[in-house]
């Protein structure tokens, strides 16, 4: 069964379950060691969205993203997790990305021609329904062009 949280919902959750201020340090700093060389030539924007997923766990992130501006997302998950899948989503939910359709790659760079809030959905899937399902972090960081 596949569990949905809206991101703000999920963040709350983690707060007010027995995760400790730990766990969530680490979840940060794996964002801040690992995922943030995913940005490459991009400058980070300064915030780390990260959180624990189960397999079969998924959350949202709402953005706001500027006009003619370039940016880059960037989604990574522990090792231990599957392939983290993500789609970029207009506020319609129409889907202007789908990393499932490009080999679960765990960047997308993009130029909007009218500033506008997206939604960012990630989901680490269950591969393994037999087993216990594995837990990880997962982070989200954006990046704007510096060209």
């Amino acid at each position: 069964m596949i569990r949905r949280f809206p991101v703000f919902l999920f963040f709350a959750a983690i707060l007010l379950t027995n995760l400790s201020p730990e766990a969530q340090g680490q979840c940060k700093a794996f964002a801040r060691r690992i995922c943030k060389g995913d940005l490459e030539r991009y400058m980070h924007d300064g915030n780390y969205h990260a959180a624990i997923l189960t397999e079969g766990e998924e959350a949202e992130l709402y953005k706001t993203f500027y006009a003619d501006q370039e940016y880059r997302i960037a989604i990574c998950g522990d090792d231990g997790l599957p392939d983290i899948e993500f789609r970029v989503m207009d506020i319609q939910r129409n889907i202007l990305y789908d990393n499932s359709e490009n080999e679960f790659g765990g960047t997308w760079d993009f130029r909007l021609e009218s500033s506008q809030q997206l939604m960012i959905w990630v989901r680490a899937p269950s591969v393994n329904p037999g087993r216990e399902p594995a837990s990880g972090c997962v982070a989200i960081l954006f990046g704007l062009s510096t060209r």
